[in-house]
Formats: structure tokens, C-alpha cells, sequence
């Protein structure tokens, strides 16, 4: 029995994309494609000079926005010192760690070592769970004596709970645990990171400090002319890669999500069978990619946190005014998780809830005067557009 689909029209990828990969957010670009960060690249390259000559590496913290190049900027620098180091027969190594996901001590000592067993020893047996830390260090050691230099990059290291990482990683040659120079390139979103490290950590990194400010839009319009070779030739239409830097740059020059966009645009036209990437897929595209982010945002939340955001959209999108009292959202709440069959939170457990939110960015909570009869009291304002964050939370509960 057949399906009635031949194999070339089933697995068929369109007629959009030649090259997809230049789009994939994770994609470590060649040199000619890295626009704005010459200074930037300069700067992490003089730290792991020393590095490349069989020194010790310098450390560095770097700060900026979302989608500013500094996991780009760190990696790309890192392969090149890589390759650098081999022509003065320096064995350099270099893991990358996301503490979005490894988002502790054990978790990251593990993605540390199983990077390192898998370019070192390939069949040497570790553990994937059931250890601690101390074990993963431990394996880690042994490994890095087989080498000259380990650079590790921590991405949104102030994901952590805690500094251990960063103080077993500075103390490891000093106390003799192994031969190898160690250093650590750590990247934060969040400038105030530093004042987190206790006094032992800041002493032991010595490190550097490094910011990337945001694209602005021409250095955009570059970084996607240059992926513009991911689309087959004359797909793209010629004020697509335009409109996509200017909401972008809009949006605190975040180049993740112009190619989040542009990469989103091109699917859109593909699973419509449309011959062109227009302007409209643009548009429809940054409402895709916002729902996801959205949904990615509140995806460990529990359901009463969504339904208190769900009260604040419709708020929001059904009135004038554009910030509500915890009471105002509390009573439209209540409805909410009676008709989803939940027993409402207190008051005060929503207003602590909306203060966490406050903190993540989804929210902004600020204290106000009510006037001599009604005192002081805090309020509430959504930092998201509440279409985005009504249709976000729906596509969720259909997925569940």
C-alpha cells in the first residue's frame, strides 16, 4: 500500500533556503561575516594570546545585551586561538557550556568533562548521572593533563546559584590538581554579575571586564546582507533584509533576533509554497518569533502564574490605561482559575507572584499614591505586547 507521496515530494525542502545553517542561532560565522566586533575581537583575542604560546590565558567577564555577539564574538575567537596554538605546538582546548541548561555545579563540571572525553579519550566511560561534582572534577583533572591549555566559556553564567565553578576552575593549577593553564571566559547579561563573586573568586580570576553595546541598525542590515547567501538566489526580496534590521534594531539591537526573523520569514514563505520572502512574511515572522520566545519564558511556570499573566493581557488589551493595581488583576484571576477548575491563590501570594515576574522582565511593579483616602499601593504594567503573550499562552494550553 503507498501513500501517495514519491520520496522526492515527501523529504522536499523547498524552494527558499540553500543554505539553512548560516541561520541557525548557534552557527559560529567565518571571520567575514562578524560585523561591528573588531575592537571587541581584539580584546578577547589579547587574552588568549598568552594562551596560544603555551601561557597562561587571561580571564575575562563579558556584559551586554541579548543578541550583542558575545557568545559569537567567544567562540570564534576560541577556534582561532585553537588553530593558532598548533602552529607553536601548544595543545589548546576549549569547551562552550550554556548555563541556561547547565544551570548547576554538577551539571556544568559534566558538560566540561564529556566535551573533553569526546575530543581526548572517546571511549573512556563516565558516568551521565549519579555523580557528584567532585567526581566530574576529578575525571576532568586527569584529562586536562594530556593537554597544555583548557579555556572554558560559560554563557549566562549568572544562571548559577552559587560561584563553586568559577573558584574550582582559578584554584585548580595552584593546588595542584592539574599541570594545565585554566582560563575562563564568563558572559552575563547582566552587568551587576560581578558585585555577586565573593572576594576569594574576584581575587583568584583577575579577569578583565569587557562590554558589547548593541547593534544599531546598519551594523544589522550587514550582519543578515551577509547570511543573505543562506536563501537561494533571488528569493529574498530586496526590502526584506531592510524592514527585518529595522525591528530588530528597534528591539535594543538584538542580531539574534534579526536572524531569528529573517530565518523565520524564509520558513513561513516555504510552508506556504510562496516563490519570494516578502515584507508580510517579515511581519508575520516577528509575531512567530515573539509567541516562541514567550512560550520559552514561561515554559517552567505553573499554571497559576499563566493565569495571572493571562488576567494582566486581558487587561491590558481591553483598556485604556496601561497599569493595574494587584487587586484589579487578582479579581480577574480568580475567574480565570475558577473556569480552568483551580482554586485561586490569596491576594498576597499574587502580589508576590507578580513581583517575581517583575524581575524576570515580563512584568514592571512599581509603588504609587492612591491619594489621601486610598495610600499607597503598587501597580502593575505588562512589558509585553498582550496579544503576544495572549496567543503565547493559548498555543501552550493546546500543546499540554
Amino acid at each position: 500500500m503507498t501513500d501517495g507521496f514519491s520520496d522526492t515530494d515527501l523529504f522536499s525542502t523547498g524552494d527558499i533556503f540553500a543554505r539553512r545553517e548560516l541561520l541557525r542561532v548557534g552557527h559560529v560565522p567565518e571571520r567575514d561575516r562578524i560585523v561591528g566586533r573588531d575592537n571587541e575581537m581584539r580584546k578577547v583575542g589579547a587574552a588568549l594570546g598568552p594562551a596560544t604560546q603555551g601561557g597562561p590565558p587571561r580571564n575575562l567577564i563579558i556584559f551586554g545585551k541579548t543578541g550583542t555577539g558575545k557568545s559569537l564574538v567567544s567562540r570564534h575567537i576560541c577556534r582561532r586561538a585553537r588553530k593558532h596554538s598548533r602552529e607553536n605546538s601548544v595543545d589548546l582546548r576549549h569547551v562552550y557550556v550554556d548555563c541556561s541548561d547547565a544551570d548547576t555545579e554538577t551539571r556544568v563540571a559534566r558538560e566540561m568533562v564529556l566535551q573533553v572525553r569526546d575530543e581526548l579519550a572517546p571511549s573512556m566511560e563516565i558516568p551521565a548521572q549519579g555523580i557528584g561534582a567532585s567526581e566530574y572534577y576529578r575525571y576532568l583533572w586527569m584529562l586536562l593533563d594530556e593537554i597544555d591549555v583548557f579555556v572554558v566559556i560559560l554563557d549566562e553564567i549568572d544562571k548559577l546559584d552559587d560561584d563553586d565553578i568559577l573558584m574550582q576552575l582559578s584554584r585548580a593549577e595552584e593546588s595542584g590538581k592539574t599541570d594545565a593553564y585554566i582560563g575562563v571566559i564568563s558572559i552575563s547579561n547582566k552587568i551587576e554579575y560581578r558585585e555577586q563573586l565573593n572576594e576569594r573568586v574576584n581575587s583568584s580570576l583577575q579577569d578583565r571586564e569587557l562590554t558589547f553595546h548593541p547593534y544599531d541598525a546598519d551594523q544589522l542590515e550587514e550582519i543578515l546582507q551577509n547570511r543573505r547567501d543562506a536563501f537561494l538566489q533571488g528569493v529574498l526580496q530586496e526590502d526584506v533584509i531592510p524592514k527585518t534590521a529595522a525591528l530588530a534594531a528597534r528591539e535594543h539591537g538584538d542580531a539574534r533576533k534579526a536572524v531569528d526573523i529573517l530565518f523565520e520569514a524564509g520558513s513561513l514563505a516555504e510552508e506556504r509554497t510562496d516563490s519570494n520572502v516578502t515584507t508580510q512574511h517579515v511581519d508575520d515572522a516577528q509575531q512567530r518569533t515573539e509567541v516562541k520566545r514567550f512560550q520559552d519564558l514561561v515554559s517552567g511556570s505553573t499554571p497559576h502564574v499563566k493565569y495571572i499573566l493571562r488576567a494582566l493581557a486581558l487587561l491590558t488589551h481591553d483598556n485604556n490605561n496601561v497599569q493595574f493595581s494587584t487587586s484589579e488583576i487578582h479579581q480577574l484571576y480568580e475567574r480565570l482559575a475558577e473556569q480552568e477548575g483551580s482554586e485561586p491563590l490569596s491576594h498576597d501570594r499574587v502580589y508576590r507572584l507578580l513581583k517575581e515576574q517583575s524581575f524576570l522582565g515580563i512584568t514592571e511593579s512599581y509603588h504609587t499614591g492612591g491619594g489621601a483616602s486610598k495610600g499607597a499601593y503598587l501597580q502593575h504594567r505588562l512589558m509585553k505586547d498582550p496579544e503576544i503573550v495572549i496567543e503565547a499562552l493559548d498555543s501552550g494550553m493546546e500543546e499540554q
